[in-house]
């Protein structure tokens, strides 16, 4: 038996969208992967792999459910090693990492190969070697493939706790910081070389005393061969990933964007060494070097890949701030003592104590203590939440006032903070539908460019004025295409969008949802739960005459007192904590209601059939009940030794936010629509309190999956919203589901958007965000596509006949370059989205398009 898994690998060398392409079709072709998802921007690649499935061993304990985005307990972790080799023959090698251990326990020269034959024995871990004295593990692992948490994992359960060694080596490393700084030493080298280059050969062509100063002084044959000295340096230092890359691809008949930055710099350095070697062998208007050329299309490249690290960097920082809320320590009661352990030493069932300010290490349930936390981080809800005894709470969120104790139920991967954190990975390691377009044009726009360029040249040198000319144009086109912002334009907008909505309790399981959620016509909510509250709340107590209202609740609480049903918990909860006198003779009545003795006096309350068949008498209080009813309230009545007491209404109280949300909704274009089993009357009675267009009521889950079907045909696409497990099928037949995050597991397994504040106000927030980035998406592949149609022709030379106008390689490396930084700036503009519907203010959305 196989079941599918998903791997993420980080992966070295991708440079352009035809490198993506590329990386994709080696995966593809390993035996096992159903598909395959290269990301640009996130330099990853996640594969989705068919695994066998392991047989759990026998137990008597009962099996632990799965929780929302972990893998099944009974399968085994993908062996990456046919998907490394894949990607090492197509020139573009997983990316390895290195991080060190403490070990605890070691005591000999046996501990230390158990230890190691643990940790190799990881599937994604390349090496490992363990040194008894300093009681370490250096690990060298694949980046995706395994994370630190489960090599530390391999050696507790080897028998030798272990923790990960230093800040350094957390999580969180800012990889993208390390590789922007490596390359702004390559830019400032390049930079120092390139510079006389650019002033001995440009200065003495547009500057007429530096031109005499060179000859008087250097003469131009030493001029072009400091020039050729510096320009090798630039080349053979600076930009020589460039040509090893670039050349490598072109030998395997797949050139990339580094193939073409090789052509270009490479055509212009081995014409201007012709001309400096043997410059008789052309005729005398063809004696040109063009060395400033090659040298600062390669420093200009260089720039824009260091302002590319940067920016991509900042793609990343709602993972890094996530990874970030989570404390590395925290104090756990051991052996009767509190002690301050690592978080990764907290097991599932131990006591932490949590002071006023700190953050909450591990999930857990209070046992002792009160306090207000913050939760915005998880449900981006600025308002913190009351905790006392029995009350959950969550990895990552800070506790503001009193202290706790709690116990820690969910730890390590299985916590709120770390299911969220994968969530957001693989949304943004996801690929759209409108990616696919991309990758087909892309994935043989290099070769096209390639063959544009050769063309070129070969037409300048039937028609131009001479080889110079013919060259220029040539390099000019290869630099000016190179493909860079169109791999960025889907995948930098997705990762800063889909990290914004994380930010702002919306998290996208599922990428293509991104893209699906924009294209929605109606949004169809369950009512439970999602447009009310999800328990009953009493909302109306009117006495009859002689009667006092504070009497008859005192009365109904007590008779109430030992019922069960929802009702009852509502009218005791209206009443409060006071003291209530002892209910006696009580008597559930099925379909009617309920008897009770209370201080003597015989008390019933039910629906009205239970008084018409007791014989009493309603009065004025039947037309008040049925206006009740009317508005969606379910009334009940009460009696007192036979008189009628007072009606009581009960409802499920709409969510304070509701009525503005469906409002949002309607002025973003969208129909709205509500799905219920609940009754006609009580369904019509909101639609009118809200402003709901369509009801559908008095269904089963089988019955909702209809009525989406209804409403797409009517409409067009489809979003559901619902909370509980009977609208598990609903969430998996919308085009959209959307789960609100305090409702069921089997909901949010369901759900291709999970909505954490259990707020009508996520669906604006995700529906806007979701308008948002796709925007920017259309924007960022406009400019992509538009700059190449647009400026290859130009440096092609076609405007040369018409005004003489010639676009010079080096504009074209920096043109090239702003294209990319442009893409990814922005898409960084989704950093500062704010959400349209914060608490207590109205919505501002992007309407549709």
């Amino acid at each position: 038996m196989t079941m599918q898994q998903s791997i993420t690998l980080g992966v070295e060398g991708m440079s352009c969208a035809s490198c993506v392409g590329r990386v994709e079709k080696a995966l593809k072709a390993v035996p096992g992967v159903s598909d395959a998802r290269a990301n640009l921007a996130a330099e990853t690649a996640t594969v989705d792999y068919a695994a066998p499935a392991s047989t759990p061993p026998a137990s008597s304990a009962p099996a632990r459910p799965a929780r929302p985005g972990s893998a099944s307990s009974g399968t085994t972790r993908p062996d990456p090693a046919p998907l490394i080799a894949a990607l090492a023959g197509a020139g573009y090698p997983a990316r390895v990492a290195e991080a060190v251990f403490d070990i605890q326990g070691m005591s000999c020269a046996s501990c230390v190969g158990r230890v190691e034959k643990a940790l190799k024995a990881l599937p994604g871990v390349t090496d490992a070697r363990v040194n008894l004295a300093a009681e370490t593990a250096t690990v060298d692992f694949l980046e995706g493939a395994v994370s630190r948490g489960e090599i530390a994992a391999a050696a507790v359960a080897a028998g030798y706790p272990a923790t990960v060694k230093g800040a350094a080596m957390a999580e969180g490393v800012d990889r993208k910081a390390e590789e922007a700084a490596a390359l702004r030493r390559r830019v400032l080298l390049a930079a120092a070389l390139t510079l006389p280059v650019f002033v001995l050969e440009m200065g003495s062509h547009l500057i007429p005393p530096v031109h005499m100063w060179v000859m008087n002084t250097l003469g131009m044959r030493v001029s072009w061969v400091i020039q050729f000295v510096l320009t090798t340096l630039v080349l053979a230092g600076p930009g020589r990933r460039f040509f090893t890359q670039g050349f490598r691809a072109l030998a395997k008949g797949a050139p990339d964007m580094n193939s073409l930055v090789a052509l270009g710099a490479s055509a212009a350095w081995i014409y201007s060494t012709f001309v400096l070697i043997a410059p008789g062998w052309l005729p005398a208007s063809a004696r040109a070097v063009y060395f400033e050329a090659a040298a600062v299309i390669v420093t200009l490249i260089l720039v824009g890949r260091w302002m590319e690290a940067r920016a991509k960097g900042r793609t990343g920082e709602a993972i890094r701030r996530l990874v970030g809320l989570q404390p590395r320590t925290a104090r756990v009661e051991r052996d009767g003592e509190t002690v301050e352990l690592p978080i990764d030493r907290i097991a599932a069932g131990d006591i932490v104590s949590v002071r006023p300010g700190e953050r909450i290490a591990v999930d857990g349930t209070v046992i002792s203590g009160s306090t207000f936390v913050d939760e915005s981080m998880i449900t981006g809800e600025p308002v913190p939440v009351e905790k006392g005894e029995g009350a959950e709470v969550v990895a990552g969120t800070v506790n503001r006032t009193g202290t706790l104790r709690f116990r820690a139920t969910r730890v390590g991967a299985e916590t709120m903070l770390a299911q969220i954190i994968r969530l957001v990975e693989q949304a943004q390691g996801a690929k759209l539908p409108i990616q696919g377009l991309v990758d087909k044009v892309t994935l043989r726009f290099v070769p096209a460019v390639i063959a544009v360029a050769l063309l070129t040249v070969a037409v300048w040198l039937i028609w131009g004025p001479d080889l110079a000319h013919a060259l220029v144009a040539g390099v000019s086109v290869l630099i000016i295409a190179c493909p860079c912002a169109m791999g960025l334009a889907t995948p930098t907008s997705i990762m800063v969008g889909s990290g914004r909505a994380a930010e702002m309790g919306v998290l996208f399981r599922k990428g293509d949802a991104l893209q699906k959620l924009q294209e929605v016509k109606v949004v169809a909510l369950d009512k439970t739960g999602t447009l009310t509250a999800g328990r009953p709340e009493l909302t109306d107590l009117i006495p009859a005459d002689g009667f006092d209202r504070a009497e008859v609740l005192r009365l109904a609480a007590a008779a109430e007192a030992n019922s069960e049903h929802p009702v009852a918990e509502a009218i005791r909860r209206a009443f409060g904590t006071g003291p209530l006198p002892e209910a006696e003779e009580f008597q559930s009545l099925t379909g009617y209601g309920l008897s009770a003795r209370v201080e003597g006096h015989r008390v019933l309350i039910g629906a009205d059939r239970l008084m018409v068949r007791e014989g009493v008498a309603l009065g004025d209080l039947a037309e008040r009940g049925a206006a009740l009813g009317v508005r969606g309230r379910t009334p009940l009545y009460m009696a007192v030794d036979g008189r009628a007491a007072a009606v009581i209404a009960v409802s499920d109280p709409l969510k304070p936010d509701t009525p503005a949300a469906i409002a949002a909704l309607h002025d973003m274009g969208l129909k709205v629509a509500m799905i219920t089993g609940d009754n006609r009357a009580t369904a019509a009675a909101i639609a009118r309190e809200t402003g709901i267009d369509e009801v559908v009521a008095e269904v089963l889950p089988a019955g909702k999956v209809e009525a989406i079907a209804a409403l797409r045909t009517r409409f067009g696409p489809v979003a559901f919203v619902g909370d509980g497990i009977n609208d598990a099928p609903a969430l998996a037949q919308a085009d959209v589901g959307l789960a609100i995050g305090t409702g069921t597991d089997v909901a949010i397994e369901s759900a291709d958007v999970v909505l954490m504040s259990g707020s009508l106000r996520g669906v604006v927030n995700a529906l806007d965000i979701s308008r948002r980035t796709m925007r920017n998406i259309r924007q960022n592949l406009f400019w992509a596509f538009g700059y190449n149609a647009l400026l290859i022709p130009v440096a092609a030379g076609v405007l040369y006949p018409v005004n003489g106008m010639m676009l010079s390689p080096m504009l074209a490396a920096g043109a090239m370059a702003l294209s990319s930084v442009f893409v990814l700036t922005n898409a960084l503009r989704l950093r500062f989205v704010r959400p349209v519907m914060a608490e207590g203010t109205a919505a501002r959305a992007v309407p549709a398009e």
